[in-house]
């Protein structure tokens, strides 16, 4: 069998390590597990992630790329609701687990922090509010702007990093669309239009 490199060996450690990572949580993903999966040794992984955490961050990746990204059917709001309850299920869900996992074990390290953010935020699903808040016929087109479409998404994570539940009620969700979301990307051109205000998130 040819011996493989660069990013060919790379491609089948992290495919190996977002398997693992899937079946076994972060607890069961293990060097071993990972080099046996790729059919490699560890030495080659170590060689490129010093550290199981490191590599587990760079696998998770590929299940966060694995998220349902398009955009929903129907008015602003369901499309908004239906958003919010997709990331609810898979953060309640065992990739959610991972994740949380994850942010426990990185916690020391800020650049490995920051890496696993990127992952989690997962920019195409920042820009599939995007594309929901352009297609709305009833929101403003001052709202289509990055922080307001994150709004949702970054108060979802708010309810599990601050209460620390395994799963948020679905009213909360209705909460966050109806009392927060919709009068923000509908009220946005009165306020910009009063004299002197700024609606630079």
């Amino acid at each position: 069998m040819k011996r493989r490199r660069g990013e060919e060996l790379e491609r089948a450690i992290l495919q190996a390590a977002a398997e693992q990572l899937s079946s076994s949580g972060y607890a069961g993903m293990t060097m071993d597990s990972v080099a046996r999966r790729a059919g490699t040794n560890k030495n080659a992984i170590y060689r490129r992630w010093p550290q199981r955490v490191d590599l587990a961050v760079d696998a998770y990746a590929r299940l966060a790329d694995a998220a349902d990204t398009t955009v929903p059917d129907g008015s602003l709001r369901d499309g908004a609701l239906e958003l919010l309850r997709r990331a609810n299920a898979t953060w309640s869900s065992p990739h959610g687990a991972i994740l949380r996992d994850l942010f426990a074990a990185a916690s020391d390290d800020p650049a490995l922090l920051a890496r696993l953010r990127r992952h989690a935020a997962a920019g195409s699903v920042t820009d599939t509010w995007l594309q929901l808040l352009e297609r709305a016929g009833d929101a403003d087109a001052g709202a289509v702007h990055p922080r307001v479409a994150a709004l949702p998404m970054t108060l979802l994570r708010g309810e599990y990093a601050l209460r620390g539940v395994p799963g948020v009620p679905d009213e909360v969700l209705v909460e966050i669309v109806d009392e927060i979301f919709l009068p923000l990307v509908r009220g946005r051109r009165a306020v910009s239009d009063q004299p002197g205000t700024s609606v630079t998130p």
